[in-house]
């Protein structure tokens, strides 16, 4: 099975699981364990925004860090600058914060609510160095468009 394979089942069954009007904790808690169960990367959740810094939220994988700072680390750079940050390497990554030293890789992808702004971003971390690719990126942006309005 193709990495997009397994994005495009991962998806089909989040799109299943997800309950409109429903809980946002519950949602994206099936969301990051789907994930989890099928991609298989090493970590993968939420963080999400309240006030100035980034508070974890569901997740599947190790314990992680509880607060990033807004703009500081992969996560808050990502939800500061409101864009996706793809880290193939997160030793060369400036100002990276370290919540496991297992992980090698990370990827970043900002969640909006429907008026534009970044209500959370969703981080998939892997325990192998160049671990994510532009199919990562393509399909964890299609997921973050449909997430978009659960605020």
């Amino acid at each position: 099975m193709t990495k997009e394979d397994r994005y495009t089942a991962a998806l089909r069954e989040i799109d299943v699981r997800l309950q409109k009007g429903g809980d946002l904790i519950a949602d994206l808690g099936n969301t990051a364990a789907v994930l989890k169960k099928r991609l298989q990367y090493f970590w993968t959740g939420f963080y999400l925004i309240k006030g100035n810094r980034l508070v974890l939220g569901p997740f599947q994988g190790t314990p992680a860090c509880v607060f990033l700072p807004l703009g500081g680390g992969v996560c808050g750079t990502c939800a500061a600058n409101r864009e996706t940050m793809l880290v193939p390497d997160v030793g060369k990554f400036p100002g990276h914060i370290v919540c496991d030293t297992n992980s090698k890789s990370e990827l970043c992808v900002p969640l909006f609510d429907g008026s534009g702004s970044v209500r959370a971003v969703l981080d998939m971390d892997s325990e192998f160095l160049d671990a994510f690719d532009g199919t990562d990126v393509k399909y964890c942006e299609r997921l973050a468009a449909r997430l978009t309005g659960m605020w």
